[in-house]
């Protein structure tokens, strides 16, 4: 089964808030997860190079955001604050992934004829874990 993006959603919760806030103008979400680090355990006598998996690494996640001003200023606000964020994304079926991580805005370029949109950095301290459907 194929699942459309919409109503894919952001949302934060701070310090022991007991629901998530949700984040609006959201336009697209990275790639979510880790790939392992490769550790080298090749030997004089190998003849080609051997490796077993690492440590997971989790990128710093940027979020595409449409520009409005209480949102960006919520989002700056959460970032000033140097806390550790409770985030989500969440998808149409319920699913979802949970991370922890600081916050990061900044304004994206300006063009002709185009919407201003910005753009949320999350620096990962824990997950993202996949949480199933209920």
């Amino acid at each position: 089964m194929a699942l459309l993006s919409k109503d894919t959603s952001l949302a934060y919760k701070r310090g022991n808030a007991s629901s998530f806030t949700v984040v609006g103008g959201l336009q697209s979400t990275p790639e979510l997860g880790s790939d392992p680090s490769q550790v080298d355990v090749t030997t004089l006598a190998d003849a080609k190079m051997k490796y077993i998996k690492g440590l997971e690494d989790s990128d710093t996640l940027e979020f595409a955001l449409l520009y409005d001003p209480q949102i960006y200023d919520t989002l700056d606000g959460l970032a000033k604050s140097g806390d550790t964020i409770d985030w989500q994304v969440k998808f149409p079926d319920g699913s979802a992934f949970d991370f922890k991580g600081e916050a990061s805005v900044k304004m994206g370029g300006a063009e002709v004829n185009g919407a201003l949109t910005c753009t949320l950095s999350v620096i990962v301290s824990d997950g993202p874990d996949f949480v199933p459907a209920a």
